[in-house]
C-alpha cells in the first residue's frame, strides 16, 4: 500500500488539528480506518468508490460490506472485519456516523484501538450533528491509523467553478472556460446535477468541450439559468432579459436565488470597479479567480459609480421583497431586473 501524503497545515483554526494525513476525495486511498467527513454527498460518494476500485485492483476477491450506524446490531463491526477461511481483504463502509447508537460509539471505538488486519473500515461522518465526536477525535489524534478524507460544502459559485473545472482536469479532457462557465451556471443550484452532466461530457464527447456543445446538451437549463438572466440584464439587453426570467421563472425557478445571483454578480462588480490591478493580483487579493476579475470588469462596461449603487440598493430591496417582505416576488425581481438593464430608476 503507498503511502500517505504528509497532512498539510491546518487553517484557521476551525477545528481540531488533526495528526492523520489528509487525503483529497479526487485520489482516496486505503487505510485500516477511513474518516470521510464533510457535508458534500457527491464528494464523498467519489471517495467511497474509489477507495473500493483501489482494493479490488489488488486482490479481487474484495469483501465489501454495508452498515448503518444509526441502526446498528451489536457485534457487526468485529464481525465483518474478522478474516474469513481464505483471508480475503475486507472493506466495510459505514454510514450515518453523525447519528451513531451508543452500542456503535463503544464498538467503533474499540475497534480503532486494534484494527483487523486485511480490513478497511470507511466511516462516513456528515458533520451535521456532533454525534460520534469522541470517535472522530479518537481517529484524528492517529488511533488505530487511520486517513481523513475531507468533503467540505461546495456552495460558493467559485467552488462550483472549481468542482467542475476539476471533473474535466481528472478526466484529461479540454473544456473551453466559456462552455464550463455556461455548464456551471446551468447546474448551479445541484452539484449532483452538474458532476453528472460533467461526467456525461466526458463520456460523450470524443475532442475538446466548446460553448456549442454544452448548449446543444444543456441547451434548455442554460437558456433559464439565474446567469442568464443576470448576464443580460447587466449587459443592457432589457427585451432579452425579461425573456430569460419570464423562462426560467416558467421552468420553475425560484426568485430567492435569481436575486442571489443577480446579487453576487453586482457585488462582485463593485469590488473591482476603479481598481487598476492586474487580474491575477487583485484576484489573489480578494479570493477569487483571474476569470472571475475578468468577467467583472467586461460586465462594467457603460456602468458608472452612480448606476451600479442604483443597482445594488435595488438587488438589497429585492432580495428582501423575495423573502418575505412583499406579496408579489415575481413583480420584485422584474422591477430589479428593469432597474438594472436600463440602468435607471424604476419607472425613469
Amino acid at each position: 500500500m503507498p503511502t500517505a501524503p504528509r497532512r498539510p497545515a491546518s487553517r484557521g483554526g476551525a477545528r481540531t488539528a488533526s495528526a492523520i494525513p489528509q487525503i483529497s476525495w479526487r485520489s482516496p486511498q486505503p487505510a485500516p480506518v477511513v474518516l470521510v467527513s464533510g457535508p458534500e454527498d457527491v464528494c464523498a460518494e467519489r471517495a467511497t468508490a474509489g477507495i473500493r476500485e483501489f482494493l479490488r485492483a489488488e486482490d479481487a476477491s474484495l469483501e465489501v460490506s454495508d452498515l448503518r450506524a444509526d441502526d446498528y446490531t451489536s457485534g457487526s463491526l468485529l464481525t465483518l472485519t474478522s478474516p474469513s477461511l481464505f483471508g480475503e481483504p475486507r472493506l466495510v463502509r459505514v454510514g450515518g456516523v453523525e447519528k451513531c447508537s451508543d452500542a456503535f460509539l463503544t464498538e467503533a471505538l474499540a475497534y480503532i484501538e486494534a484494527p483487523q488486519d486485511g480490513a478497511t473500515v470507511v466511516l462516513r461522518h456528515t458533520g451535521s450533528s456532533v454525534r460520534g465526536k469522541k470517535l472522530l477525535d479518537a481517529i484524528r489524534s492517529g488511533t488505530g491509523g487511520g486517513i481523513e478524507i475531507a468533503c467540505p460544502a461546495v456552495k460558493r459559485d467559485s467552488d462550483r467553478f472549481d468542482f467542475a473545472a476539476g471533473e474535466f482536469q481528472t478526466a484529461r479532457k479540454k473544456i473551453a472556460p466559456v462552455a464550463l462557465r455556461a455548464l456551471v451556471g446551468a447546474f448551479s443550484d445541484d452539484l449532483t446535477e452538474l458532476a453528472a452532466a460533467c461526467q456525461q461530457l466526458i463520456s460523450d464527447v470524443p475532442g475538446d468541450i466548446t460553448e456549442q456543445i454544452v448548449e446543444r446538451y444543456y441547451g434548455g437549463r442554460v437558456e433559464t439559468s439565474a446567469f442568464t438572466v443576470a448576464d443580460t440584464a447587466i449587459a443592457g439587453r432589457y427585451g432579452d432579459a425579461l425573456v430569460a426570467l419570464r423562462h426560467a421563472l416558467a421552468s420553475g425557478a425560484d426568485p430567492v436565488p435569481l436575486v442571489a445571483a443577480i446579487a453576487s454578480k453586482l457585488r462582485t462588480m463593485a469590488r473591482v470597479a476603479g481598481i487598476r490591478e492586474s487580474s491575477a493580483s487583485l484576484a489573489a487579493r480578494l479570493g477569487m479567480k483571474d476569470w472571475q476579475v475578468d468577467r467583472a470588469r467586461r460586465d462594467l462596461t457603460g456602468w458608472n459609480e452612480a448606476s451600479l449603487g442604483l443597482a445594488i440598493q435595488a438587488a438589497a430591496r429585492a432580495d428582501a421583497e423575495v423573502k418575505g417582505a412583499s406579496r408579489d416576488p415575481v413583480f420584485a425581481v422584474e422591477r430589479l431586473i428593469t432597474i438594472i438593464a436600463t440602468r435607471a430608476p424604476y419607472g425613469a
